[in-house]
C-alpha cells in the first residue's frame, strides 16, 4: 500500500506532486499522515488530520457529515481504526497544545480544532490489536532535527498501551527511523520529496523519489 507524508496540497504545485505520487505508486490503498489539505483524491485514502487542514471539512468528516464533490476517496482516522490488507491500522488526528488538551473537543473552534484533546487520547487508548499507528505528533526519542524539543508524553503513553509493531509519523518533513519500546517508529518525508510503499505482510517500508509532475 502507498504511504504519504505531509502534502500541503492546497497549492497547485503541491497538488501536482501529490497526484504524481499516486500515479507512480499505482497502489489500491493509501495511508496519509496529515497536512493533506485537499480531499478529492484518485484512490481510496485513509488519513489523519494534521495541524494544517481545512478544519471545516475535517470537523464534518469527524462527524460523518460530508457528502460533496470536494471530498472523494478520503476517510479520516480520528482515534479510530480500520482493517486494510490484513493490517489493523489506527490513527490519531491533530497535534498537541497544552492549553487545549484538557478542553472538551466540542469547545475547540476555528484553528484550535487542529489539536487533539484528552477525549481523543482516551478513545484511542481503547483500540485493540493495532498493527500500525499513524500520528502527526511525535513521541519522545524520535531523532528529527527541530529548533524545539520533539516529543509528546501522550503519544508516549499511546505507544506504550497500543504496542503497535509500526508507528508512522508526519509533521516534521524528515525521514528518520528509530525503535521505541519495541515499536519501529518512522517519520516520513513530505509527499513532494518521497512516497513510500508498505508491504502488509512484512511491514517493510521502502521509499521512492516523487517524480516531477
Amino acid at each position: 500500500m502507498l504511504v504519504l507524508g505531509d502534502a500541503h496540497a492546497a497549492t497547485a504545485e503541491k497538488r501536482r506532486a501529490l497526484f504524481a505520487a499516486y500515479r507512480e505508486a499505482n497502489q489500491d490503498v493509501t495511508l496519509q499522515l496529515g497536512d493533506l489539505m485537499y480531499y478529492d483524491l484518485p484512490k481510496p485514502t485513509w488519513f489523519i488530520a494534521g495541524n494544517n487542514e481545512d478544519f471545516d471539512t475535517i470537523s464534518a468528516l469527524r462527524n460523518g457529515l460530508v457528502s460533496n464533490s470536494d471530498v472523494r476517496n478520503a476517510t479520516l482516522l480520528a482515534s479510530s481504526m480500520v482493517e486494510l490488507n490484513g493490517l489493523r491500522i489506527a490513527g490519531l488526528s491533530g497535534n498537541y497544545a497544552p492549553t487545549q488538551y484538557d478542553r472538551p473537543r466540542a469547545n475547540l473552534v476555528g484553528e484550535r480544532r487542529r489539536h487533539f484533546t484528552h477525549e481523543d487520547i482516551e478513545r484511542a487508548m481503547t483500540l485493540e490489536s493495532v498493527d500500525v499507528l499513524m500520528t502527526h505528533e511525535a513521541p519522545h526519542g524520535l531523532p528529527v532535527s527541530e529548533e524545539y524539543e520533539v516529543g509528546c508524553p501522550y503519544i508516549d503513553d499511546l505507544l506504550s498501551v497500543l504496542d503497535p509493531e509500526l508507528c508512522l509519523i508526519g509533521h516534521h518533513h524528515q525521514h528518520t527511523e528509530t525503535t521505541i519500546n519495541g515499536t519501529r517508529v518512522i517519520s516520513v518525508a513530505p509527499t513532494w520529496e518521497r512516497y513510500y510503499i508498505l508491504d502488509p505482510d512484512t511491514l517493510s517500508l521502502t521509499w521512492h523519489e516523487t517524480p516531477e509532475s
